[in-house]
């Protein structure tokens, strides 16, 4: 418990701290300069002040709302010490934050009495604000830990649906980072980025649901097998709906609309525009760009310049124009994101 007590007379300031340490307040900086007791508020933190109104230079009343000013001190007691003919004083004193009041003769009993209460008041405040202070710690610690629980178990399902088509190889983490990379660009906020980054780590996980004949299969597809594929955006839909969390929401909406076109000619609900939620036309590009890069059993690789013409040219028919040219500012970050690879959260690919 620290104490400043500020009185101009030597006496004064003996006497008061003789009275604070019977009282249990063992650390008290007394100070005659209510400038230097001031400065000295700056840069210690007390739990009680003690000031009285008649000084030179600056008097008790400026003193209190200086201190009051200050960041630290919006709920220090302060004490001001007056005669018992300055009520207008006191009221000047509480409008300006003053606690309480010692008046001039000081009642020793009555002094120390008041002094150690508002001391045991300010220790239960100190007390209260470590207590929220340790809550809210342990509550941010808790928030983080289960994000990096969700994240893991996101990114194992997403290994899953790898397993599940194995020719897909890293595409799903490529395509997660491709799709942080268009949402930043588009100038959305770090909370929408990192969650849309884990969660299109899900955008295929549709493809669990598919049989053995569709997903292996070389040729082309019939037309009824590639109406069986679209199915995949509403299996993952419905394997993520009606979830608590933010992140696996997130990635629902994904995992069903990233095959909607901007036209409205896309699967599997033929949504149009701004009809489409913003994660699935990002991801939309995302996906779009890395399937068309990578080879698989069915198709050769396109170069990367063949797959940035494409989404360039079906700006306002198959993506979303923003997205587009958000793709075409950030085109060479995007093929490092190729060149690098690997797997997201520090797991090894």
């Amino acid at each position: 418990m620290k104490l400043l007590l500020v009185d101009d007379n030597p006496s004064n300031l003996f006497m008061l701290g003789k009275l604070a340490q019977s009282s249990g307040i063992a650390d008290v900086q007394s100070f005659r300069d209510p400038l230097q007791a001031l400065d000295e508020a700056r840069r210690t933190c007390f739990d009680l002040i003690i000031v009285d109104y008649m000084m030179p230079g600056m008097d008790g009343l400026t003193l209190i709302r200086e201190v009051r000013s200050l960041p630290d001190y919006v709920d220090v007691p302060i004490v001001m010490v007056t005669t018992v003919d300055q009520r207008e004083i006191c009221y000047a004193a509480l409008e300006a934050g003053a606690t309480d009041f010692l008046t001039k003769p000081v009642d020793m009993a009555e002094a120390k009495a008041r002094l150690r209460n508002l001391a045991m008041m300010r220790e239960m405040q100190n007390k209260l604000r470590d207590r929220a202070d340790w809550l809210q710690t342990e509550m941010q610690k808790a928030s983080y830990d289960r994000s990096g629980l969700e994240e893991e178990i996101i990114l194992r399902l997403a290994r899953a649906v790898e397993r599940r088509d194995p020719s897909i190889g890293s595409h799903l983490v490529r395509v997660s980072r491709t799709a942080r990379e268009l949402a930043e660009e588009l100038g959305q906020g770090e909370p929408y980025c990192q969650d849309l980054y884990v969660a299109s780590l899900m955008h295929d996980i549709g493809k669990l649901g598919l049989s053995d004949d569709l997903l292996y299969k070389t040729g082309p597809y019939t037309s009824d097998e590639r109406r069986r594929m679209q199915e995949h955006t509403l299996i993952g839909g419905e394997i993520l709906e009606g979830s608590r969390s933010r992140v696996i929401r997130l990635a629902a909406e994904i995992a069903e609309t990233h095959h909607e076109f901007w036209n409205g000619t896309g699967y599997p609900r033929g949504l149009k525009e701004t009809a489409i939620p913003l994660a699935g036309r990002i991801v939309a590009v995302a996906d779009v760009f890395d399937a068309l890069t990578s080879e698989r059993p069915y198709k050769t690789a396109w170069t990367a310049e063949e797959a940035a013409r494409y989404i360039a040219d079906n700006a306002g028919q198959q993506f979303d124009p923003e997205v587009a040219r958000a793709f075409s500012l950030r085109y060479f970050r995007i093929l490092k994101i190729r060149e690098q690879g690997g797997a997201p959260f520090g797991f090894a690919a």
